[in-house]
Order: C-alpha cells, then structure tokens, then sequence
C-alpha cells in the first residue's frame, strides 16, 4: 500500500494499534455471550450485557469527542488504554455470583473503547503529509482485518479458557498503551489545525462550491446557518446509514437461512464481505475515486444499498444472497470512512474530536433505530419482499439527502 509506505511513523504505530485491538477486541466480543450463558446467567441478563457493552461505547462518544478536543488526544488515549484494561480484569473477576465486577468491567470495557477510538481517529486524520480520505481508509482495512481474523483466534484460543482471551486483550493493550501515551504520538493536531487555516473558502485554491470555514471571521448568524446547513443532512444521514446498516444484523440473518435454508448462510455472507473489505478499500478511496468529493461517494454507498437490498426482492435463494454481497460491501466501503471525512472537513478549528464523536453518536442513534424498526418490520412483513423494497426507498431518499450536502473537496497530500 503506497499509503502505508507514505505515512509517518506515528501513523503507523497507531494503524498497528488499530490492527491490533480489533484483533483482541474480535477474539473476545464473539465469545462474551456464549461465555457467560457458560457461567449459568440466564440468556435474558446475558442478551442486556451485551447491549449494554455497544451501549457504554456508543453513548460515551459525544463526550469522548469532547475530551479529546478539551485534553488532547494523548490523555484520552490513555484514559481508554487504562479503562479497557481495568475492564478486562473486572471481566476475568466477575461471574454469576458476582455481578457488580461483571457490570463495571462491561461498562470500562465500552466506555474505554470509545474513548481509544475516537482519539486514535483524530490523530490519524491530522497526520501531516497524508489526507484524511487516506488515513481513514488505511484504518478501516486494519479495522476489518481485526473482524475477519480475530473470530478465528478467538476460536482456537476458547478451549484453554475465556480467561487466556482476557489476559491477551490486556497484555496487548498494555505493550500498545505504553509504546502510543509514551512514545512520538502527537498530543496536539497541528496538521488538521494548518489544514483548517487552509482550507476550503481561505486561498486562491478553493473550491468555489465548497462548504465556508466556520471559524473563518464571518458573523455569528452566518456562521451558525453555516454549520446547519452542513451538519443537520449530515447527521441525518450518519442516523440512515447505521438504520440500514443494522439491518444486517437483524433482518438478513433470518431472511438468510429462509432463502437458502442453512444457518451458515449468514457466515458465507459477512466473511466474503470482510474479505472484500480487506482487499479493496483503500483501493477504492485512494485511487479510483481519488478527485471524488465526499458527497459523491455517499451519493454513490447509498445507490449500492438500494442496489443490495433491490437484489433480495426476487427472493431468488442464493442468488440473491450472493448477488447482494458485493453492493452492500460498496456501500459500506463508500459511506463509513466518506461520513468521517465529511464531519472533519466541516469541524471548525480544534473541534475535530467533538465533529467525529457527533458522527459515532449518530451511528449510535441509528443503529438503535434500526434494530427496533427492523424487529416490528419483520413482524410486519412476515417474511414477503416489503420490507426489502422499504429499505430501497430509505436509501434512494438518503442519496437524495447527500445532494443537500455542500461540496467539499479532499485535501490531498
């Protein structure tokens, strides 16, 4: 990857991290269900710990945007770094018989996680010498290799004991915490800050289409109709991609094994997808859609959802399922990192932490959404293609909604 090869050491050390506590955070969290059924907790309290892991993540985020823009990314990472750890031990003390340590190593876990993502996804997108497009894109192909990979480790590890998965989790997060909060890593974000100082609507180069600098001294009320203007269809549509996202995890499992008759289908379907992932996404973003506009590439995800679920209608058995692997793959690969990259170009000076932590709170709203929705519309439905055309027309009115956007073009190193 020319990307990894142009980024600078710190950026590398933290993709490595990436790399790394995806692979242990997906050796652990597959299991946490199955482990703790194990230890005889009913499938009811079981069911509310897991969500409260994806709880404590996604609802900390806004917060954790904040405190890295107030702090710096260094102590929030940090922070997170110390958190997951405790968590991890808390989990290795906990049980059915002693459930506080289980609650609060779930709640360290989520919020600790939050805390370490958004503050190593601050640092990467203000890494001088490489665009945004660039790190993010690097990030969700080591995010992804973590989800393909870590399963499989957590698998062989299992049978020695839950608890091994646990001490992996903690030693790699200790050796990462000390080598990132000790290390080169930037405490402060001066190449996003020159690129704002720079940026669209400040020189000779800009984009005569692009979205205003909020901090660039106009008045108050203009700045403020500025802002809504970008972050209200913006927001609407981080709520849209993660309720249409989500229904991968509630709508197609079912509908998976009703086409095609095996449980397995689903596994076919999310492995090829990782895999995809994988190989092609800095592919896609750095290079053939390299002069592409963020809001081109959202267009473009949420005409590849309407393509993916308009393939299941016919409700051709593997036909279909296959035939809807490769567009909801696109659209991940467009819409995830093209969100980031948008709220970032829209943050206004030193908010970069505060404008990613609104687009995870929105993720976090959409996919609370989306599973509730997706439960009554398989009830509704009843298994027929209605609720396939539904998400069509969600996600042609989103790529409806990305025309609302203004134009603002990547900076490229």
């Amino acid at each position: 990857m020319n990307g990894w090869r142009g980024a600078s050491p710190t950026a590398r050390l933290l993709l490595m991290a990436v790399l790394l506590t995806g692979l242990t955070t997906f050796m652990f969290l597959p299991l946490l269900a199955i482990e703790l059924t194990a230890q005889g907790i009913p499938a009811g309290r079981t069911g509310f710990l897991v969500g409260l892991l994806a709880f404590s993540s996604q609802a900390f985020s806004l917060l954790s945007g904040l405190l890295v823009d107030r702090l710096g990314p260094r102590r929030v990472m940090a922070a997170g770094f110390l958190l997951r750890i405790a968590g991890y031990v808390l989990l290795g003390l906990g049980g059915a018989g002693r459930p506080a340590p289980l609650v609060a190593g779930i709640v360290a876990v989520g919020v600790g996680g939050s805390m370490l993502g958004l503050s190593t996804k601050t640092l990467l997108v203000s890494q001088e010498g490489s665009d945004p497009r660039t790190m993010l894109a690097l990030r969700s192909t080591f995010v992804n290799i973590g989800v393909v990979v870590g399963p499989a480790l957590g698998a062989l590890v299992y049978p020695l004991g839950f608890r091994y998965i646990l001490a992996a989790c903690v030693l790699s997060h200790l050796v990462l915490g000390i080598g990132l909060v000790s290390g080169r890593t930037a405490a402060a974000v001066p190449g996003r800050t020159a690129a704002k100082a720079t940026g669209p609507g400040a020189g000779p180069d800009a984009d005569p289409g692009a979205a205003p600098d909020a901090t660039a001294g106009r008045p108050g009320e203009v700045t403020r109709r500025t802002l809504l203007r970008h972050w209200a269809p913006l927001a609407a549509l981080g709520v849209a991609y993660w309720a249409i996202y989500s229904q991968l995890n509630v709508l197609l499992p079912i509908a998976a094994n009703e086409l095609t008759g095996s449980t397995a289908a689903i596994s076919v379907v999310f492995t090829a997808n990782g895999l995809l992932v994988v190989l092609f996404q800095y592919t896609l973003l750095s290079r053939v859609f390299r002069r592409a506009t963020a809001r081109t590439l959202l267009a473009l995800g949420f005409l590849a959802f309407a393509c993916a679920y308009a393939v299941l209608i016919p409700l051709a058995g593997w036909y279909s399922l296959l035939a809807f692997v490769l567009p909801v793959t696109l659209a991940e690969m467009l819409i995830g990192p093209s969100l980031d990259e948008q709220a970032v170009n829209a943050a206004a000076l030193r908010r970069t932490g505060l404008a990613l932590g609104t687009m995870s709170a929105a993720g976090a709203l959409g996919s609370l959404l989306g599973s509730s929705l997706g439960g009554q519309l398989l009830q509704a439905t009843r298994g027929g293609s209605r609720a396939w055309v539904l998400l069509v027309g969600c996600s042609l009115a989103a790529a409806a909604i990305c025309l609302l956007l203004p134009k603002v073009r990547t900076r490229h190193a």
